[in-house]
C-alpha cells in the first residue's frame, strides 16, 4: 500500500515538473526583444548628389581704357542695367583731336605733292616723247612720284590711327548687362590699360562644378552619350532656384591633383536674380538600377568597417560585414557584401549581440521613407 502511495506521488511530481519546464519555455518566448527587421530588395533609385558651383555670367568683360587721359565724365552708376553701345565714359580728347588735325593736314599736303608730282611726270614724258630731254629724267620723275604716293599712304595711315585713338575717348558697353564697381572718379587721370569698370551680361548663368572620377563615371553609364542632363541649382541660403538648368559640357582632362573633373551647366536667369561670382550647389541626378538600399540607421561601424545584424531562420542574429557605396538620403547604396532577400535589423542594433534571438517585426523600405 506504501509503495502505491509513493508511486503515485512521483508520478504527479513528473506530470507537474513536465508543465513547468513547458511553462518556462512559453515564457522565455514572450520575453524576446522585439525589432524591426528589413528584408533587402533590389530596385531602380535616382542618386542625387549636391557639388559646391561657382557661378559665372555667361560674359563677363572689363572694361579698360585704349588711351590716356583725365576721365572727363561717368554716364552710367554701378549695378545699373545698360544696353549695347550706351555711353558710359568719356575721356578729355583735347589732345587726340588735336592729333588728328595735324593727321589730316599732313595727308592733304602729301596730296597736293602728289598731283605737282603727277604733273611734272606729264611733262617729262612729253619732252622725251620729243627727245628733248633723256630717258633717264622720266625715271626720275616717276620715282619722286612714288616716293609722293607713299607718303599718301603714311599720312592716310596716320590719320587713321589718330582717329581710332580719337574714338577711343568715348567708351561704350559692348553689349546688353549690368555695370560692376566703377573704381575711378570723375577727373581721374587714367592711364592706357587702367579698368574702368566690368560689363556682366546675366540673362544666362554658368555655373562650374567638380566631379570625382567615380561620379562621372556612374554619371556616363547614367546618361550615354548624352551630356546635356537637368540639373538644379540650391542657392546660398539653402532654396531651390526655380529654373532648371543643363549640363552643356565636361572638360577633356581630370585634375592631377585632386582626380576631378569639371562640368558646366547653364542656367536661364530671367529675373536676374544670380550674380556673376555668386556660389551656389548644383544637384546631380544619376539614374541606378537594381539598386541595393540600405537604411544608415541599420549599419554600425567597428575598427572603420561597416556592419549589419543579419536575421537567420531561426531568429538569431549575427554581424555581418559590407561595404557602403553612394549615399542616398537616409540610405546607402550596397556596393557589396548583402544579398538580395537577407533580413538585417533595422533599428535597436546597439543592444545586440552575436548569437542573440529576437522577436521580428517586418517593415518596408517605404515605411522608413515615410518616416
Amino acid at each position: 500500500m506504501h509503495t502505491s502511495k509513493t508511486i503515485y506521488i512521483l508520478a504527479i511530481s513528473a506530470a507537474l515538473g513536465g508543465c513547468i519546464t513547458r511553462a518556462e519555455n512559453v515564457n522565455n518566448e514572450n520575453e524576446l526583444n522585439t525589432y524591426p527587421v528589413l528584408q533587402l530588395s533590389l530596385c531602380d533609385t535616382v542618386l542625387h548628389k549636391n557639388y559646391v558651383a561657382d557661378i559665372q555670367a555667361v560674359r563677363n568683360v572689363e572694361i579698360r581704357a585704349r588711351v590716356n587721359g583725365f576721365l572727363n565724365k561717368i554716364y552710367v552708376d554701378e549695378g545699373q542695367k545698360v544696353q549695347k553701345g550706351q555711353l558710359l565714359f568719356s575721356l578729355n580728347d583735347e589732345e587726340y583731336r588735336s592729333e588728328l588735325a595735324k593727321a589730316k593736314a599732313a595727308l592733304s599736303s602729301a596730296v597736293a605733292e602728289a598731283k605737282g608730282a603727277q604733273l611734272e611726270l606729264d611733262r617729262v614724258t612729253l619732252l622725251v616723247n620729243k627727245k628733248v630731254i633723256a630717258k633717264s629724267e622720266l625715271e626720275v620723275a616717276k620715282a619722286k612720284l612714288a616716293a609722293v604716293e607713299a607718303r599718301i599712304e603714311e599720312a592716310r595711315s596716320a590719320e587713321t590711327n589718330a582717329s581710332t585713338r580719337l574714338s577711343y575717348t568715348i567708351i561704350r558697353a559692348p553689349f546688353d548687362g549690368y555695370i560692376d564697381r566703377i573704381p575711378s572718379k570723375t577727373g581721374s587721370l587714367i592711364g592706357e590699360g587702367d579698368l574702368l569698370t566690368s560689363v556682366s551680361d546675366i540673362k544666362e548663368v554658368y555655373a562650374y562644378f567638380n566631379v570625382s572620377e567615380t561620379e562621372y563615371l556612374q554619371h556616363r553609364r547614367s546618361n550615354g552619350a548624352n551630356t546635356q542632363a537637368a540639373v538644379k541649382l540650391i542657392l546660398a541660403d539653402g532654396t531651390d532656384y526655380p529654373y532648371t538648368g543643363n549640363v552643356e559640357t565636361i572638360e577633356s582632362e581630370f585634375e592631377e591633383t585632386t582626380g576631378s573633373i569639371a562640368f558646366r551647366a547653364k542656367f536661364p536667369n530671367p529675373q536676374s536674380l544670380l550674380k556673376h561670382g555668386a556660389s551656389g550647389k548644383v544637384m546631380l541626378s544619376n539614374e541606378m538600377s537594381n539598386a541595393m538600399l540600405l537604411p544608415q540607421k541599420a549599419v554600425f561601424e567597428m575598427q572603420d568597417k561597416n556592419y549589419v545584424f543579419v536575421l537567420d531562420k531561426s531568429n538569431q542574429v549575427k554581424m555581418k560585414n559590407f561595404v557602403p557605396g553612394p549615399r542616398l538620403a537616409n540610405c546607402y547604396i550596397v556596393q557589396s557584401g548583402l544579398s538580395e532577400g537577407e533580413k538585417v535589423v533595422y533599428e535597436g542594433v546597439r543592444n545586440l549581440r552575436d548569437g542573440m534571438k529576437i522577436n521580428p517585426a517586418a517593415i518596408t523600405l517605404d515605411s522608413i521613407k515615410a518616416l
